[in-house]
């Protein structure tokens, strides 16, 4: 009987020996094979212009940019948020904020995040948590629930695309009131 107290004692403290000693190694594995991405530049308060032919085609503030230009999918990454002026070859601006954004450089998309709105001067303004606008196509486009506001009424729904001009809008699941003027 002695002897299988003895075992019911050993056993255990074995087992946990063992497990301890597993996940101290567990830790240097992890941190041999773990890479981290470090960014090729850094920027603190951008105010980017960028210009084509002598214009303005947009403006880009941000109180912090980190480029990861020398990985193997490139990115420049906004942590704390961005504010974006587009302008239309009018002059005509559309206004795009959000709390967070990452740009892709192969693909030229920028993927907003975080109490994202996009507003233009005739008071349209779009509301939602994350929206993807295409450079290249000057298009944005959204799964996720928004709200838009125009002055002939509010909206709200879960999946939209648009021009950046707000003039071609192709909404899914929209409910809302829009008023008429007599």
């Amino acid at each position: 009987m002695n002897k299988i107290k003895q075992n019911t004692i050993v056993f255990p403290l074995l087992f946990l020996m063992t497990l301890f000693s597993c996940e101290s190694n567990f830790r240097e594995v992890q941190r041999s094979t773990f890479s981290e991405f470090t960014p090729s530049g850094e920027a603190d308060s951008i105010n980017l212009k960028y210009t084509d032919s002598g214009k303005i085609q947009a403006v880009l503030v941000s109180p912090k940019m980190l480029d990861f230009a020398t990985v193997d999918f490139p990115f420049t990454e906004f942590p704390k948020g961005i504010s974006l002026t587009i302008y239309d070859n009018n002059g005509k601006r559309t206004f795009v904020t959000s709390n967070y954004a990452i740009s892709y450089k192969n693909t030229d998309i920028i993927d907003l995040q975080g109490n994202v709105k996009i507003k233009n001067e005739n008071g349209q303004l779009l509301e939602t948590e994350q929206m993807f606008y295409d450079q290249k196509n000057e298009w944005f486009y959204t799964e996720k629930r928004y709200k838009f506001t125009d002055p002939k009424g509010v909206s709200f729904g879960e999946g939209v695309d648009f021009s950046k001009d707000f003039k071609i809008i192709n909404s899914q699941k929209i409910s809302g009131e829009v008023y008429q003027n007599p």
